[in-house]
């Protein structure tokens, strides 16, 4: 296989893997709610409503990046997504060790990789294709 192809399947590979594993997060709010997500905001004086940006970030961002689709964008949501969960859920725990590793080691998996998929796009495995800014 060609340089090329060996990229365009590691971006595939990284794609996929971080679009289902956020999408499994969004169908999780999908079934129940985002009250939870509504009180910790309105507990630190942001409106609730932006609780609802939840569903962009874990469900329209993922499906986009899977797809290959506006990938880069996809990306970028989902960072912005780990960002406000890491600022808002984990700040306590991000300078903290656990079982060996870094407390938030998932949270900084998930963020690198969508930075990733932001700076790399989508590759050619994808509906977008390679061409685009935003793919």
């Amino acid at each position: 296989m060609s340089p090329s192809t060996l990229d365009d399947l590691g971006k595939l590979i990284l794609r996929v893997t971080l679009g289902v594993l956020i999408l499994l997060h969004g169908i999780a709010k999908l079934q129940h709610g985002v009250g939870p997500i509504e009180s910790m905001m309105a507990a630190r004086g942001l409106p609730a409503f932006l609780a609802w940006a939840v569903y962009l970030g874990e469900v329209l961002a993922p499906a986009l990046v899977i797809l290959g689709l506006y990938a880069r964008l996809g990306g970028m949501l989902i960072a912005v997504n780990m960002v406000v969960a890491i600022v808002l859920v984990h700040s306590g725990q991000l300078l903290q060790m656990a079982n060996g590793g870094w407390r938030l080691e998932l949270q900084g998996m998930y963020l690198s990789a969508a930075l990733a998929v932001a700076l790399f796009g989508a590759g050619r495995f994808s509906l977008g294709g390679r061409g685009g800014r935003w793919n």
